[in-house]
């Protein structure tokens, strides 16, 4: 058995593509384009810290309100109250602020909602790390940050797979890295960008190996071998 476990964790982690992506070596990963970046093809859907300008025509009082998304997705607008305004476009959200100020005695409100700040430039950290989830892009962002605002690897983490998944041009590409070697400093922490994919791979090994040792079943000797 550890035999096995050991013969499991020998091989390096490989990264096929596939048809409709692009695999290239970690140092050979282009940067997006501002297209990529900015994609306009589709609505923008507020979220969490967006700051919005809400203006209801001929109400004073109710004229460029400056209001800023909550942490769990709401917001506080007078005579609306609280609205869940996380996952809605910016017409959406002035469709359900009209219809409360029409329950509320206001005749024929018309509202504009428009987008002032968002953080909605972001990239997603999945697999094994602690907290996977939307991160925004804040400044220069590197993988090694990224994993760091993820709260770190998780249990089962194997550190030489990696992947980063990235749209250029168009073009959906790949590159798979090696958390140990950067820390060792064998080549550079490389950059990441909004939109990018990151994906901390899962060791079966140490799952297999976690179990075992729990059921009294392998040598703690062995266990320093199959975790270097």
């Amino acid at each position: 058995m550890a035999a096995l476990l050991l013969a499991s964790c020998a091989g390096r982690a490989q990264l096929s593509g596939g048809a409709d992506v692009h695999v290239m070596p970690g140092d050979g990963l282009p940067a997006p384009t501002k297209t990529d970046l900015f994609e306009q093809n589709r609505p923008y859907l507020i979220g969490p810290f967006d700051k919005l300008t809400i203006d209801v025509f001929g109400i004073a009082d109710l004229s460029q309100k400056e209001v800023q998304i909550d942490a769990s997705g709401r917001l506080s607008f007078p005579l609306v109250g609280t609205i869940e305004a996380s996952g809605k476009t910016p017409g959406e959200l002035a469709e359900v602020i009209e219809a409360r100020l029409r329950a509320g005695f206001v005749k024929n409100p018309q509202v504009t909602v428009n987008l002032k700040e968002t953080v909605s430039q972001v990239i997603t950290v999945d697999g094994e790390v602690r907290e996977p989830g939307l991160y925004p892009v804040v400044g220069r962002m590197t993988l090694m940050r990224a994993i760091a605002t993820a709260k770190g690897l998780g249990e089962y983490a194997r550190m030489d797979d990696v992947v980063v998944f990235r749209t250029v041009n168009g073009q959906k590409m790949a590159a798979l890295y090696n958390l140990r070697a950067i820390r060792r400093g064998s080549y550079s922490d490389p950059e990441l960008y909004a939109n990018d994919i990151i994906v901390v791979g899962d060791s079966q090994a140490r799952r297999i190996f976690k179990d075992l040792l729990a059921a009294g079943t392998i040598l703690s000797y062995v266990a320093v071998a199959v975790l270097k």
